[in-house]
């Protein structure tokens, strides 16, 4: 006669797989067995966001909306290898945030702008009077542009459209878009430089 906790050792239970897991979540949308799929692989969410975003907050926020996205996305899509499929998914999240940054309008807004000298002159204008006065002439530089460039570079830099979706809205071939924003960019490079004084 097995002896009392032997029995208990071979009536006990493996637990659930990730698809068994998952499988309940679909069946029962009871977020427990969402959340204790996405625990059994948090470390791998979490270290592949740091690689791509760097900051541990930043990663840690990834980590949370990911959670978030998990609870509507496993119900639509077919998924085999739930950790491989997390993976990919994790890594498109990141990249998609990082795209997101690089098309900020202020980041945009710095390409036109030439750098200030450093200068601790108490007379000279403080950083967010500075900043003012730089988005003024920038606005000033847009109505300069001719109406093509401008329209385009409106809606790459401030909407972030992309070049497919600024074709479809203005109806111009791709590569006249391409253009439009090249030679845009180059004129308000130009007018910032002739009209911007950094002090």
């Amino acid at each position: 006669m097995l002896p009392f906790f032997l029995k208990l050792f071979a009536n006990a239970k493996p637990p659930p797989d990730d698809q068994e897991l998952l499988q309940l979540y679909r069946q029962t949308r009871e977020l427990k067995h969402l959340g204790e799929l996405f625990e059994k692989h948090s470390e791998m969410v979490y270290l592949v966001c740091l690689k791509y975003l760097r900051e541990e907050s930043d990663s840690k926020d990834a980590s949370m909306q990911l959670f978030e996205y998990l609870v509507e996305a496993v119900l639509k899509h077919e998924i085999t290898n739930f950790k491989s499929w997390l993976h990919v998914t994790t890594k498109n999240h990141c990249l998609m945030l990082l795209r997101s940054r690089s098309r900020k309008p202020e980041v945009a807004i710095s390409e036109f702008t030439p750098q200030p000298m450093e200068n601790h002159d108490p007379m000279h204008l403080t950083e967010s009077e500075q900043a003012e006065k730089t988005e003024q002439v920038l606005q000033q530089a847009l109505q300069e542009l001719p109406p093509e460039q401008r329209q385009c570079i409106e809606l790459f830099y401030l909407q972030q459209k992309s070049y497919k979706e600024i074709a479809g809205i203005t109806e111009c071939d791709l590569n006249k878009v391409k253009s439009y924003i090249q030679n845009g960019k180059r004129n308000l490079k130009l007018y910032m430089e002739k009209h911007h004084e950094p002090r």
